[in-house]
């Protein structure tokens, strides 16, 4: 059905996958940071946090995958000719972790700090009366409650991040976007060969659904549920 080429899409799946789980680390990192500088006493911070989301969200993910990686690496050769150095081309890969985990560090940054701002401060003030360091309220007072609350804004980020990475095969990546579209042209079916590629994307967002709301079940044991 698929003319042989079932093999060689399967294999871009673990480029998909691997963007993917790389992305959602850089988007971690960058949430965290831009959560920290919004709930920061800095107004500089608080503006600059303010901004980056304001201004990601606010655009396609397309328009900015081509504006950072281009406009990016412009920018880089620029900086490294000021210096005197080779002209670097940025790999494909490298790029598309990037770029990505840039764009949706700005939707885990609203996730992380509405999740902070859900544990009631007064565990802290009480945690830090008895004695505990900042990094110590930190780590087993607000951490634990902080991922309770943040687990479904997070799941939904990640399903919107494992079907953006098919934006990275506009960029030249060899993801299974990719290889379906080359396979396309090849034996002129575009329409099974994106099917099967639609398929394989159901099956990693639903696993993932699955497991995260496992995930969600393990951090919810001993939480009751308030009706009004």
């Amino acid at each position: 059905m698929l003319h042989g080429y079932l093999p060689i899409i399967v294999g871009g799946l673990w480029v998909t996958l691997s963007v993917a789980a790389l992305s959602l680390v850089v988007a971690c990192v960058f949430g965290l940071l831009g959560a920290a500088a919004k709930l920061s006493g800095s107004r500089a911070a608080r503006g600059v946090a303010q901004v980056y989301t304001t201004v990601i969200r606010g655009l396609p993910e397309l328009v900015l995958m081509l504006a950072i990686f281009y406009g990016g690496q412009i920018l880089l050769n620029e900086l490294v000719e000021a210096q005197g150095w080779d002209h670097v081309d940025v790999p494909p890969f490298a790029a598309g972790v990037l770029t990505i985990g840039f764009i949706f560090g700005a939707y885990l940054t609203e996730t992380f700090r509405g999740a902070i701002l859900a544990v009631p401060p007064g565990q802290a003030e009480a945690a830090r009366a008895y004695g505990m360091s900042n990094g110590q309220v930190w780590r087993r007072i607000i951490l634990p409650q902080m991922v309770r609350h943040a687990i479904p804004g997070f799941s939904n980020n990640w399903l919107v991040m494992v079907k953006a990475t098919a934006l990275v095969s506009i960029i030249g990546l060899d993801d299974m976007v990719h290889r379906a579209n080359l396979a396309a042209s090849a034996t002129r079916e575009p329409f099974t060969f994106f099917v099967a590629v639609g398929l394989l994307y159901l099956a990693i967002t639903t696993l993932s659904i699955f497991l995260l709301s496992r995930l969600e079940k393990r951090y919810s044991l001993g939480v009751k549920a308030v009706s009004f």
